[in-house]
């Protein structure tokens, strides 16, 4: 059981059916009345968030959420194939799973696959990957003093801002989570 009271950032709790993971929480004391906490949660399912105000002595039930590293292997029309790598079972899995830096991932990458309950309802990807530079326009001499960027295409056809003396065929080191160039490999 979770109390309200206890309530720390990153806690999931089963909420009227719903997963909820607080995001913010606050504990307030006014002068006068009961105490309470104050609350921004994220329904970890539909990625809504919401901001909710709780007794410190609510009781919600434990959710448990499970994160489990799974090879991506191919895809096929909207369906996208993962393997556990401790049992070689392959689960397939629609694309409305897969969120938006998705995109940055290559067959045989090792991804995260979060359920509640045996429901797979998101893929994270790696947090860092290393990609090869498949399409870029060669910089211009002597335009490097204003930190200026240009846009480059990535195996798997991403789009990411990278400086002007990166070139073609050049492998670069790209933040999932932004999208944002970090370094030669």
């Amino acid at each position: 059981m979770v109390i309200a009271g206890d309530f720390k950032n990153g806690v999931t709790f089963d909420m009227d059916g719903q997963v909820m993971q607080v995001i913010e929480f606050q504990h307030v004391k006014p002068g006068k009345g009961a105490a309470f906490v104050r609350t921004k949660l994220r329904n970890v399912i539909t990625g809504a968030v919401i901001e909710k105000t709780f007794s410190p002595t609510d009781k919600f039930q434990d959710a448990h959420i499970e994160r489990k590293d799974m090879q991506y292997l191919y895809s096929d029309g909207d369906l996208y194939y993962f393997m556990d790598m401790e049992t070689y079972e392959q689960i397939p899995l629609n694309s409305d799973k897969l969120s938006d830096s998705f995109k940055f991932v290559q067959e045989n990458m090792v991804c995260k696959i979060v359920s509640y309950k045996g429901n797979v309802f998101s893929v994270e990807p790696p947090m860092f990957v290393e990609l090869e530079i498949v399409d870029t326009e060669p910089g211009v001499r002597g335009d490097t003093a204003t930190g200026a960027t240009k846009n480059a295409t990535v195996e798997g056809g991403a789009v990411v801002r990278v400086p002007l003396f990166i070139n073609q065929g050049e492998k670069i080191k790209i933040d999932t989570r932004t999208g944002e160039y970090l370094e030669r490999a």
